[in-house]
């Protein structure tokens, strides 16, 4: 057997409590599944933990603590791993930005704004800015390079796969000018082709089509089960329940048999991006 894989205690402060949760289970003398009895949580969610992939949630602290008698040690702890995580994104998307770093695979619905993911900045700022214009100029900057550094995770090695689907709507209807909108698309083509991603548009005329409702995220791990992000306008929801899971990719299957195929997506994309900078762009 390989020899076990230790967590880097001194990478962040998710790693540093997950290797202390780590070591006050095996001094109890408990396995994982001993310590998730009772607690609502399963085993990969706990294991994720040890590792430092995610934060402990306030709940699970509290469970802890009673189990390994630890005097409120991890409660006491958890504000400051949502700190330490937050690191310029919403505190509900916090737990995302982490678990994309760590996923083999990436699947995007984003029927309101271009995916995070492929961003410029320009675009990202454009967006910040909009959605909370009540925001000081160095906040919106803190945000802004929270989600570029969000992007980093397309020079790794084992990046995960990506697949995205996005409405006409985002490329017809500009959020930048031409010029920069122009380069915003460019920069989506771009990710995508160079790491073997996939794009689809949905177009203008599916009208009735799965997941009407809003954007997903759809991550699967190596290690670990799958989970559904969802957003709202100033709240996230992340979901790892199997059954709902399920019916969410089962929903993002039937979307994609909707929107337009990889090929003609991109592109429609390239063709857009020209207009833009020709001044032909139709909204």
């Amino acid at each position: 057997m390989p020899p076990r894989k230790e967590p880097d205690a001194s990478a962040n402060v998710p790693s540093f409590y997950g290797a202390e949760l780590r070591y006050k289970r095996e001094l109890a003398g408990l396995t994982l599944e001993r310590l998730a009895e009772g607690s609502f949580r399963g085993v990969p969610f706990l294991s994720q933990i040890e590792r430092g992939e995610r934060r402990m949630p306030l709940d699970l602290a509290r469970h802890v603590d009673k189990v390994l008698e630890t005097d409120g040690f991890f409660e006491r702890r958890c504000e400051d791993a949502r700190r330490a995580r937050q690191s310029g994104h919403a505190e509900y998307f916090a737990d995302v930005a982490e678990m994309e770093q760590h996923a083999e695979t990436i699947e995007e619905w984003a029927p309101h704004l271009l995916p995070g993911l492929l961003q410029t900045r320009t675009y990202a700022r454009r967006v910040v800015e909009s959605g909370r214009p009540w925001l000081r100029a160095e906040t919106v900057e803190k945000q802004v390079t929270a989600r570029m550094e969000r992007a980093t995770l397309w020079t790794c090695e084992d990046r995960p796969e990506f697949w995205a689907i996005v409405r006409e709507e985002l490329i017809r209807k500009p959020l930048l000018p031409p010029e920069q909108m122009a380069e915003q698309l460019e920069h989506m083509v771009q990710v995508v082709r160079s790491t073997q991603g996939v794009l689809q548009v949905l177009p203008e005329t599916a009208t009735a089509h799965p997941l009407m409702m809003g954007m997903i995220k759809v991550m699967t791990f190596p290690d670990a089960p799958p989970v559904v992000y969802t957003e709202g306008v100033h709240s996230g929801q992340l979901i790892d329940f199997p059954a709902l899971v399920k019916d969410y990719r089962r929903s993002y299957d039937h979307l994609r048999a909707a929107a337009l195929s990889p090929e003609a997506s991109l592109d429609l994309i390239e063709r857009a991006a020209k207009d833009y900078r020709d001044g032909k762009h139709r909204a």
